[in-house]
């Protein structure tokens, strides 16, 4: 079994040690370092090589967002995957902005969270409802007025059963920016996930079946 390597970034000890003990509970989940700031993020996505980063947003030296936007510009096969305490519109909007693959509150249920380390290391964006529905209050008018050319068009790609990194090839854009663009997807339409966003685009009449 290929275990998902992660990485735990919280200043706070015994949320570390809680989120270990819960992880290590998973036989496909290898906790394999902790970080108390964005410094040592950084130093030790470096030096282990994670999957994934479990990443809090206010940490002593360099903050969570600095630490997401390096990680992404130094080690784009990386995933960030935020979980924090922080819901205001403005953290996760610069969150997002700054790459995170995902992102959740600390409130979350223990098997969503596993769902969306799962997830992100597929390279999959997730938001938590609770911060898909407050994206969603930021947004007016129709659905389809706020969705952008480019979010439905990469939705439909991914209604065709298109990864994002085949999105990304065939866009000609980053993977990244694949990412981007679901999770903003994701705020407009309030769901969670891709399965979802194709549904509720479909219901809607944002998207529609060829043939």
């Amino acid at each position: 079994m290929n275990r998902i390597r992660i990485l735990l970034a919280d200043d706070h000890p015994v949320v570390r040690a809680g989120l270990l003990g819960l992880l290590s509970s998973q036989p496909d989940f290898e906790v394999v370092g902790e970080a108390a700031d964005g410094q040592e993020v950084l130093e030790a996505v470096e030096r282990l090589a994670p999957r994934v980063v479990l990443m809090d947003l206010r940490m002593p030296r360099l903050d969570g967002v600095s630490a997401i936007r390096q990680i992404r510009a130094r080690f784009p096969q990386v995933e960030v995957l935020v979980l924090t305490t922080y819901d205001t519109d403005r953290d996760i909007l610069r969150a997002i902005e700054a790459g995170a693959t995902g992102y959740l509150l600390k409130d979350v249920p223990r098997e969503e969270l596993f769902r969306a380390v799962r997830l992100c290391a597929r390279g999959e964006s997730v938001l938590s409802p609770p911060v898909a529905a407050r994206l969603l209050g930021r947004m007016r008018g129709p659905v389809e007025e706020n969705l952008s050319v480019r979010e439905i068009e990469v939705l439909s790609l991914v209604a065709k059963g298109l990864s994002n990194k085949e999105i990304a090839r065939k866009l000609k854009i980053s993977e990244a920016t694949v990412k981007t663009h679901l999770l903003h997807t994701f705020s407009k339409l309030g769901v969670d996930d891709r399965t979802a966003a194709v549904t509720v685009a479909l219901e809607r009449g944002i998207l529609r079946l060829e043939g």
